[in-house]
């Protein structure tokens, strides 16, 4: 089963397309890789790697090599799995579902090699590979998930799990087998069974479509500045990053602004030229709406439509009942009752905010009302004036690697007792990329770990965390994982500094990596960070919080160019702020996971909805709808949703932040930062994976349920 999962997670979560030229793998397309033989003598995908931790050979992977491994894997890998539905013994968890969790290893390689890869730095020939693959991957998993014969002796074994003997986390297994299964349809009859499979290509298909459009679109709806008056209050290293950004793109003497996934575009806190600033929102807003071959709008139309009609197919009501039968929420009630609990607090607080904003616009006779376009130029000179603290004073204390280096490995240390060794001899993708092997705190090697931190064109938005090799308990496979980002790259000879939320954004996406890396669990399909959405986020965001942690902060919060710690009054200041502006972030967030579910909860009968109409009236319903704080995503470039495998799982993020101030809460009582509470965290969350019903590992660690106060209080809102 594990195998199968794999491939539900490659479609859904990593799918990216645009142009890119700076990659290290050779594009070799001159014959067509389908017509290629599968060799394995010349194909390096299609044996296990012979690099430490089986890592990806990448200075041996050409893009032709990619289709001719993906048709050998799935040929394979029915091979295997029709070899179990065949097996004339009577089916038992070791000949079945063990079985089943052995299969596929090919086909696992390839997609996580290659997923990965189209994720972070796509280029033509990778982009064409994807379109064709993708399809093909969604009807081989229903090849599997469809079969009655082999569905047949899963529900024999679940039928008889109680008296198989069965220890827990096979009894965990089996369940879970059996449920997934169920949910793929596999209790349909067949005329059901081949609607089924066609929505479920269409689907993949048309997310695929989504993803390849917004990140192109994204690329394309940079905003080119002509004067660099325009460019007033940005500061000479962004104008020197802008003009550089321009000349990579041929565009000599400009100044090119890159669009990031999020609606705020970082620049806004600095550009003082008001209809600099609204050129830029706009751009950020229309990017997959300018009617070209890069407009989404069709796209989440039949997206949505297609979801709904394939949970009537299964069952449910609608799209979000489906999706949410399976995670701790359970049902749409119980994630909307979550964000629309908060909303009062959330949209107050954010009416403060605009008239806190509006007072300085009025004291400097600017004769406007403040527009979301203006939000982060005024709010960093409220802060400024209520704080005196400005992004200027903080970044030269948060140099890239001495962050990375100093605080989030320094951090991991202190709590895991785990130590990081650079490796100059993996092969990477890119040559911005770093590894590091991870040795556990009685020296042995726990893991690879690799990092690939800054923003280019061939590079989807965001921030993720994933693995190339998943931990395998059965095998004995140890996890090869890496961290995405997309901070700014700097002009040459210049350091990468980082704003605080790009600090915490390497804290998060590293909490990912530390779920990864601790898995000990024995079967794959259940290992590392295989949960729900809304507990997969967990790990992550508890992470966040060691990076303000005094002893961790001193240690890596030091002036780049004296090595100077940050004066103890510019740290106060920092955690004085800490709930300033929450009341627009909080918004942003959930007018997106609204909007997430507002969509995906339409029934089946739905007519195709107008894009714009349906996005406000979601807002008005939901009472988020204030002109200046737009969603964090709208609906044409919510990649999350549409193309990353978080449709009706928006909500998850909010979900999580409950669980994850609630643990921070027992650190605190127990000491905080400490290798004994770490070990217990290690040991109760982080090692588990799945092999556990989630609320039951939460409250084994916590010793009750969790509680929402510790969020808000920490979000301001109370």
């Amino acid at each position: 089963m594990s195998r199968t999962v794999v491939l539900a997670a490659a479609i859904s979560l990593a799918l990216a397309a645009c142009s890119g030229k700076e990659s290290t793998p050779v594009s070799d397309t001159q014959t067509p890789a389908a017509q290629q033989p599968a060799d394995a003598s010349t194909n390096p995908l299609l044996s296990a790697s012979t690099l430490p931790f089986q890592a990806p050979p990448f200075d041996k992977i050409k893009d032709s090599d990619y289709l001719p491994a993906f048709n050998e894997g799935m040929k394979q890998h029915l091979a295997e799995v029709r070899k179990i539905a065949d097996n004339p013994e009577p089916a038992t968890f070791d000949n079945t579902i063990e079985a089943l969790e052995r299969s596929g290893e090919t086909l696992t390689r390839v997609s996580r090699i290659f997923f990965g890869l189209v994720q972070a730095d796509t280029n033509d020939a990778r982009q064409k590979i994807q379109e064709e693959v993708a399809p093909k991957l969604a009807d081989h998993q229903d090849e599997i998930n469809l079969d009655p014969k082999l569905f047949a002796r899963i529900k024999s074994i679940y039928d008889q799990r109680q008296s198989l003997g069965l220890d827990p986390v096979q009894l965990r297994l089996v369940e879970r087998d059996y449920q997934e299964f169920v949910r793929a349809g596999a209790q349909l009859n067949d005329a059901d069974k081949a609607s089924l499979r066609k929505l479920n290509v269409e689907e993949t298909t048309l997310a695929t479509q989504f993803h390849t459009r917004l990140v192109a679109a994204t690329a394309a709806g940079a905003v080119v500045v002509d004067d660099k008056a325009k460019l007033a209050g940005l500061d000479e290293d962004a104008i020197n990053t802008a003009a550089a950004d321009a000349k990579d793109r041929k565009l000599d003497g400009k100044y090119l602004l890159p669009l990031q996934n999020t609606t705020q575009q970082p620049v806004l806190a600095s550009l003082s030229d008001r209809e600099q600033r609204a050129a830029v929102l706009k751009a950020s807003e229309t990017r997959a709406e300018k009617g070209d071959a890069n407009d989404t709008r069709q796209t989440v139309q039949r997206l949505a439509q297609l979801r709904a009609q394939k949970a009537k197919l299964l069952g449910f009501d609608n799209y979000a009942a489906y999706s949410l039968a399976d995670q701790m929420a359970k049902t749409p009630a119980a994630a909307l009752k979550l964000l629309t609990d908060t909303v009062p607090a959330a949209t107050a607080k954010a009416r403060g905010e605009i008239g806190e904003m509006q007072k300085v616009i009025d004291a400097q006779k600017g004769g406007f009302k403040l527009a979301a376009s203006d939000w982060d130029f005024y709010a960093e000179q409220v802060r400024k004036a209520q704080y005196d603290l400005d992004e200027s004073q903080i970044k030269p204390y948060f140099e890239m690697d001495n962050v990375l280096q100093n605080g989030v490995f320094y951090a991991a240390t202190q709590l895991y007792g785990i130590t990081f060794k650079p490796r100059t001899d993996i092969p990477t993708y890119h040559a911005d990329m770093k590894v590091y092997e991870v040795f556990d705190k009685d020296g042995t090697s726990l893991a690879l770990f690799y990092t690939d931190y800054f923003k280019r064109d061939s590079k989807s938005g965001g921030a993720w965390m994933d693995v190339f090799v998943e931990q395998d308990g059965l095998t004995g496979a140890k996890p090869v994982v890496y961290n995405v980002c997309n901070f700014t790259k700097p002009a040459a000879g210049q350091p990468a500094l980082l704003s605080f939320d790009d600090v915490t954004t390497m804290f998060h996406e590293f909490g990912h990596a530390l779920h990864g890396m601790f898995s000990k669990v024995k079967y794959p399909s259940i290992a590392g960070t295989s949960t729900s959405r809304d507990f997969v986020e967990f790990p992550s965001q508890f992470n966040e919080h060691w990076a303000l942690d005094p002893k961790v902060f001193a240690n890596y919060a030091k002036n780049y160019k004296t090595g100077e710690p940050m004066p103890q009054a510019l740290v106060d200041k920092i955690l004085k702020a800490r709930t300033f502006n929450q009341g627009y972030a909080t918004t942003e967030y959930l007018s997106a996971a609204l909007l997430d579910l507002a969509w995906h909860t339409q029934p089946a009968d739905a007519p195709l909805q107008d894009v714009a109409s349906f996005e406000a009236g979601a807002l008005k319903k939901f009472k988020v709808d204030l002109p200046q704080v737009p969603p964090r995503y709208r609906t044409t470039y919510f990649d999350h949703i549409w193309g990353g495998g978080y449709s009706a799982g928006y909500y998850a993020y909010f979900w999580a932040e409950v669980l994850d101030h609630d643990a921070f809460e027992w650190f605190k009582e127990n000491g905080g930062l400490t290798a004994q509470n770490g070990q217990v965290f290690r040991d109760k969350i982080l090692s588990r994976g799945n092999s556990v019903e989630l609320s039951d590992l939460y409250r084994d660690f916590r010793g009750k349920d969790p509680s929402v106060e510790p969020l808000l209080v920490n979000r301001g809102l109370k």
